[in-house]
């Protein structure tokens, strides 16, 4: 048996950046804090985890997206 820990990670494997916000839409981190990771210990990983909840509403304020999406596909077309 191992007693290694499963790595601290916010990573939902959505890794997708958004264009105007910067963040990642899955776990909300900047590409820098994303190739920063690996080099951080655990208390500054928790320390970056405990800011990332507060940053999903950034990336709500987007236009589109997938209701715009849904609404293209369900025939809601303009002139």
């Amino acid at each position: 048996m191992s007693d290694r820990q499963p790595a601290l990670t916010p990573c939902l494997q959505i890794c997708v950046i958004h264009e105007d916000s910067g963040l990642c839409t899955g776990c909300y981190r900047t590409r820098a804090e994303i190739a920063g990771w690996a080099g951080m210990n655990n208390d500054e990983r928790r320390a970056l985890m405990d800011t990332l909840p507060s940053r999903a509403k950034l990336l709500m304020q987007r236009r589109g997206g997938r209701g715009g999406r849904i609404g293209r596909l369900s025939g809601k077309t303009t002139g």
